[in-house]
């Protein structure tokens, strides 16, 4: 036997995937997250569903290791290398405000002081021409003084080097002469070959904060599975949605920053495809409910919502990435009283010592707790049976703070959940309300181990009519993984006016941008038989600042007549899409041509569930206040359509079934609800 195995370390829960290549079994488990070793939980939530390493054929995991460090500000010492003059790009960042009415609002702390920015002469022109030579000296300057004071990383960012990159080409070799593997040399225009200075600075700064930790944890894994008997490439999801080898993320360490929330975004992908809709109408809205985090992402048209650029706590970066919204909301969110209101999170009870109900010495009352409290969980066979959890705990927790609030404690625990439920909600309308997304347009794909608990009651907040939870909730995101593909992005600049456009020249670069796609893909080890490589080309009408990526179908040709008119005619109905209106009549320029290859791996999504008898249980559960004798029953169990309420349990997770909703498995096996008002 061999098997295909993905994995998902969570800040509560590690999750596994597995799918036996011979029979099309898919089993999943989680271990707790063990943050002094995470490869302690790793090995833990492997060995209970692989035995032997070694009949792995393919293994991928998502890490957080990168955001985490931004996160805490626990990352590497950096040096800055900039262009003499440039010193301050970084410091002055961007005048705009973020947030207008925000009295109190100030820009995000640089993640390194003015101090350690060293300047180095040497010049190019906006055309890439040197206009005067690298000054190699002062690079080794900096070399000596971070090797002096210990600097973990330098990163190198000079002046017009995403046309020519020469000059940083040069300064990195001298770094590594001097600094050996000792220090982490970042070029900028290999993290973003992209223009706007300050943007480009941020990315190629981020990659040096985060990347000594994820190259330090993903070579640490690597040996670790090596001497288990491993013996395929560990592979790693990409912040775009795409997964690449170890050895490349450790080179591109930044673009597994949102390595584990993407998962559930492809899961979702996948979802989109299995409910057997139109392509058009593969619109989902992925939420995922860990213990410590609620992430939003959306799925439009059957593909993941990517854009070229975000903003990670405040700083750009300029990298194909998901559109995703994450708030401190999770199963492990503290509830607590301020200024006597109760509020829920953002802080969390982590996984040590996690929600009073673990039993590991939490006292503060958790969304977990609460729902404990409401009969919504099943204490004895909580994630499959391998907790079993103190409800005595949770009530006396939830007690304590009701007493501080003058409540009852059940009212005090519904409250809990109501709060929680509201601030996920407002990050869903965070992505799709004030973007112009109808939510009503959606399904809503409700995952993590806490997702299915609180679907529906965000649903109705939101007016979804339909939620849909797949199999394996709880570890969806790591079964998301095994359903991505191997993605690499490439960029090109290509600055030219609509009347300066030579197609014989678009076309030539583009086909150069496709075989260099064909060949990075080759290195992954995708054979030729799995590769396509789609373009796309960033566009404004001139005299604007910012740009639309405009995808490229087969069927354009740059050489024809009528491809700028084409491609003008597209341009307009995006930004009319995006902002409301178009000038049709107004000139538009090109600014970059964007590149992507893909390797498509088998997908495994559609193994047959199977169905098990196993007798309900019965048991009372607060909604609205009121109790309800509801039964509790195995997902495993379920066949037909099931009325609420209702619990139904399964290993990684717990669905809520409120009264009056509909609930029905379909072929896939994913669970299908159709939400009451």
């Amino acid at each position: 036997m061999t098997y295909r195995v993905a994995m998902d370390i969570g800040g509560t829960f590690t999750d596994v995937v597995c799918y036996d290549e011979q029979s099309g079994a898919v089993v999943a488990s989680k271990a707790p997250t063990t943050p002094a070793d995470l490869a302690e939980g790793v090995f833990a939530a492997l060995g209970r569903v692989v035995a032997d390493p070694a009949r792995i054929s393919f293994f991928v995991h998502g890490t957080t290791q990168g955001l985490n460090a931004l996160l805490e500000r626990k990352g590497a010492r950096v040096l800055l290398l900039t262009s003499t003059g440039a010193r301050d790009v970084y410091q002055i960042a961007r005048g705009n405000r973020d947030r207008m009415f925000d009295l109190r609002y100030r820009k995000p702390t640089p993640l390194l002081p003015r101090s350690d920015v060293m300047e180095a002469a040497g010049r190019l022109d906006w055309r890439g021409e040197e206009l005067q030579p690298l000054d190699e000296q002062a690079v080794r300057r900096a070399a000596h003084r971070a090797r002096a004071e210990g600097f973990d990383a330098v990163a190198v960012t000079l002046l017009f080097s995403y046309v020519n990159p020469a000059h940083e080409i040069r300064a990195g070799q001298i770094l590594t002469e001097e600094l050996g593997d000792d220090v982490l040399v970042v070029l900028s225009h290999e993290v973003a070959r992209e223009w706007r200075e300050y943007e480009r600075t941020s990315s190629a700064v981020l990659e040096a904060y985060t990347g000594p930790v994820v190259r330090a944890y993903l070579a640490r894994i690597e040996q670790r599975f090596a001497e288990r008997g491993l013996t395929v490439p560990v592979h790693v999801m990409q912040s775009s949605g795409g997964l690449v080898n170890a050895g490349h993320a450790m080179k591109r360490p930044l673009q597994t920053l949102l390595s584990g929330p993407v998962g559930g975004t492809m899961g979702g992908v996948a979802a989109a495809r299995l409910l057997g809709r139109d392509p058009a109408h593969q619109n989902a809205i992925c939420v995922d409910m860990g213990g410590t985090s609620f992430d939003v992402s959306l799925v439009v048209g059957g593909r993941p919502d990517v854009s070229a650029e975000a903003h990670i706590e405040g700083f750009p970066v300029l990298m194909p990435i998901v559109n995703l919204h994450t708030i401190g909301a999770g199963g492990g969110s503290i509830a607590y009283a301020e200024a006597g209101a109760l509020r829920v999170g953002p802080e969390s009870a982590g996984a040590v010592p996690g929600p009073a109900c673990y039993g590991r010495g939490g006292t503060q009352p958790t969304v977990t707790d609460a729902n404990v409290v409401l009969g919504r969980v099943d204490p004895a066979w909580f994630a499959g049976g391998l907790m079993r959890l103190d409800t005595d705990a949770a009530n006396e927790a939830v007690a304590t703070l009701a007493d501080e609030l003058h409540l009852d404690p059940l009212q005090l625990a519904e409250g809990i959940c109501d709060v929680a439920n509201a601030k996920m909600a407002q990050a869903i309308r965070t992505l799709t309300v004030e973007h112009g997304v109808e939510p009503r347009e959606f399904a809503l794909v409700a995952f993590g181990g806490a997702g299915a608990m609180h679907a529906v009651f965000i649903a109705r907040e939101l007016g979804i009519g339909e939620v849909v939870v797949p199999r394996f909730p709880g570890a969806f995101s790591a079964w998301g993984m095994l359903e991505a593909d191997v993605r690499r992005d490439l960029t090109h600049p290509y600055f030219r006016q609509q009347n300066d456009l030579d197609g014989h020249d678009l076309a030539t670069t583009l086909a150069q941008l496709h075989r260099q796609a064909e060949a990075a893909l080759t290195g992954q080890g995708v054979p030729q038989t799995r590769q396509r490589v789609e373009h796309a080309v960033d566009m404004r009408y001139e005299g604007q600042d910012y740009t639309l990526t405009i995808p490229l179908t087969g069927a354009d040709e740059p050489t024809a007549d009528d491809f700028l008119q084409t491609i003008a005619q597209r341009y307009a109905e995006a930004h009319t899409s995006r902002y409301g209106h178009a000038t049709p009549e107004a000139p538009v320029e090109f600014v970059m041509l964007r590149s992507t290859g893909y390797g498509t791996f088998p997908k495994n999504a559609t193994a047959t569930p199977t169905t098990e008898a196993h007798p309900p249980a019965v048991r009372n559960v607060i909604f609205d206040g009121q109790v309800h004798r509801t039964p509790v029953l195995r997902r495993s169990a379920l066949d037909g359509e099931l009325e609420g309420p209702a619990i139904i349990v399964e290993e990684t997770a717990t669905t809520v079934l409120p009264p009056g909703c509909l609930a029905a498995p379909d072929a896939n096996g994913f669970l299908i609800i159709k939400v009451t008002s």
